[in-house]
């Protein structure tokens, strides 16, 4: 028996009732099911194997995603079976959005709204710090003698500025996603919706903010929108704060696409994604205005 048989057999309000399983496409870590009970859809997401290799805590994506749909924006979570880390979710109807679809007029102001309005709900249960994570990241690939791009290591003291320019006047931490790629909105119409909180954690929103950007390659006009949209202006400590943490986004989830690529049974090309990330972040730390972002964001009052 599959594990979502199994789980689904778990569930005793479904017991004695007419269900369905489909497997819904799109996941890269998880596998994700579309389960009608009795005509009702639910969505049910189940874990990939060696998600934990990746940092994922079952037990604060659960705590956040509650948290999170208690600000407005995130999905009911209905069940929970922690045997299994499954967790049962009510069902949206609304469209899974695509970097093209969010690059639509007006898509960058909906999506700094509803950014704050999780911002704006419960903390989270713990903290998350890209520049902590790269590096755990870089010593599990060191240990399982994973591949990483070339250069990388070379360029770690770049890294440690960055961070130290960010700590000079640090932002209070709110509760982030942290991992808003195009597919982890949904567009029923009225509100986009936020989903996937596997990598969720108290966090500078301009990481949030500057990750989401990156993922959708919006341009300094759109992100200039974004940041005033959130912030009411977008000041120069606030746009170089958000491009410093687009470097940072790829950064970090470059390496997790390097992991991706040793350990997931996911059809993608992973490989090619960590290359592709590593020479986005490679052209912004040699860019004319990165040094300009350091200054912009450490200048001392």
């Amino acid at each position: 028996m599959s594990v979502i048989e199994e789980a689904v057999g778990k569930i005793d309000d479904w017991q004695g009732r007419n269900i369905s399983i489909q497997a819904l496409s799109g996941g890269l870590t998880n596998s994700n099911y579309k389960v009608e009970v009795d005509g009702t859809p639910y969505f049910v997401r189940v874990p990939g194997e060696s998600t934990e290799l990746l940092a994922v805590n079952r037990d604060n994506e659960y705590h956040n995603t509650k948290a999170a749909a208690e600000a407005g924006v995130a999905p009911k979570v209905l069940y929970y079976l922690p045997e299994y880390c499954v967790m049962v979710l009510e069902f949206l109807e609304g469209k899974t959005m695509s970097k093209d679809s969010l690059n639509m007029p007006g898509m960058s102001i909906r999506m700094a709204e509803a950014i704050k309005k999780l911002h704006g709900g419960p903390r989270f249960l713990t903290d998350f710090n890209m520049f902590r994570l790269t590096e755990y990241y870089l010593d599990l690939c060191k240990e399982r003698e994973i591949p990483i791009p070339d250069g990388y290591l070379e360029r770690m003291p770049i890294v440690e500025r960055i961070e130290r320019a960010m700590s000079v006047h640090p932002l209070d931490t709110v509760p982030c996603n942290n991992d808003l790629l195009a597919e982890n909105y949904l567009d029923d119409g009225r509100q986009l919706w936020l989903i996937d909180y596997e990598y969720s954690g108290n966090n500078d929103p301009t990481f949030e903010l500057g990750n989401t950007c990156q993922e959708m390659q919006f341009s300094d006009e759109q992100i200039s929108e974004v940041c005033s949209a959130y912030f009411g202006n977008a000041s120069a400590e606030l746009i170089a704060r958000m491009k410093l943490n687009m470097v940072m986004s790829d950064v970090g989830w470059g390496l997790w696409a390097a992991i991706q690529a040793k350990i997931s049974t996911i059809h993608f090309d992973f490989w090619g994604w960590a290359i592709e990330r590593w020479g986005r972040a490679v052209e912004k730390m040699d860019s004319e205005e990165f040094n300009t972002w350091l200054e912009a964001v450490s200048v001392v009052e």
